[in-house]
């Protein structure tokens, strides 16, 4: 039997800039699934992603999805695609052993945890403060730079990390450090700053963006300090999930989390067109 992709709508030009197709999989012309495949809305037309992909359940488990997959990557190619990406739910095994036997690699991770009702208290010794302007210009400048380098680290050509490091800083904080529904923290421990914090409380839930401890004070338990803030700041601007996202191979962010309840939701993968 052969597995093929048939186009289901012309190829579509969308408002965000991004290119777009559905296809539907076929067995010997019999449609068993779909796959939709488009442009990447941040990384530009070099990138493709595969928005979504269903096969049929009396069709599953029978290699229609890698086919399909496979079958996508060759037209992303002849869009001139160089890299493919794809986000796959934690809960679902079977993409996830799918991408990786494709040869796609985990870039990131979401992860998410239900808040308590009553906040965590700081240790003894540990407080937290307002960030000052001159703080915030030093911290958003290194900040920048290793969220590039991070990208970079990750399969990202330089100068699509850094265009996204700077269209990411002027989407989110358009109005620096007074941007609206942004909290930056200074985590001091008997009176000496140790790490800062990032917390985004707009929306129904908060959301870790950045949190770093000072190298000098680092293997000390800081980093669990911070993150116990950002949990109480959370539930102070009366949030109940508090999220973020974890690069892979960040081994000592990635315990830190699972230790304090975070759950995977999503897993990030990419894979380059060669």
């Amino acid at each position: 039997m052969t597995t093929t992709l048939r186009p289901a709508e012309p190829l579509q030009q969308n408002p965000d800039g991004t290119r777009s197709r559905r296809y539907l999989v076929c067995v010997n012309s019999r449609p068993v699934g779909e796959i939709h495949l488009g442009t990447h809305p941040v990384f530009g037309d070099a990138v493709a992603r595969i928005v979504s992909l269903r096969i049929e359940e009396p069709d599953r488990r029978r290699g229609r999805g890698t086919v399909a997959a496979l079958a996508a990557e060759e037209v992303a190619r002849g869009w001139g695609c160089r890299r493919i990406e794809a986000a796959v739910p934690a809960g679902s095994a079977t993409a996830l052993g799918l991408a990786g036997a494709l040869g796609y690699v985990v870039r990131n991770r979401n992860m998410a945890k239900t808040l308590p009702a009553a906040p965590p208290e700081l240790p003894p010794g540990s407080t937290a403060r307002p960030m000052t302007d001159d703080e915030f210009g030093r911290w958003a400048a290194r900040g920048a730079e290793d969220y590039a380098r991070d990208w970079i680290a990750r399969g990202v050509p330089e100068d699509e990390a850094r265009a996204k490091a700077a269209r990411d800083h002027a989407e989110l904080l358009p109005d620096g450090r007074a941007t609206a529904g942004m909290l930056f923290s200074v985590l001091e421990h008997e009176g000496t700053p140790v790490g800062t914090l990032w917390l985004a409380v707009r929306g129904e839930d908060a959301f870790v963006f950045d949190v770093e401890t000072d190298a000098a004070h680092r293997g000390r338990g800081h980093g669990r300090t911070l993150m116990l803030l950002a949990e109480a700041q959370a539930i102070a601007a009366g949030r109940r999930v508090i999220g973020l996202n974890v690069f892979a191979g960040n081994t000592p962010a990635e315990r830190l989390y699972d230790s304090l309840g975070y759950d995977t939701t999503r897993y990030a993968l990419y894979k380059p067109l060669v």
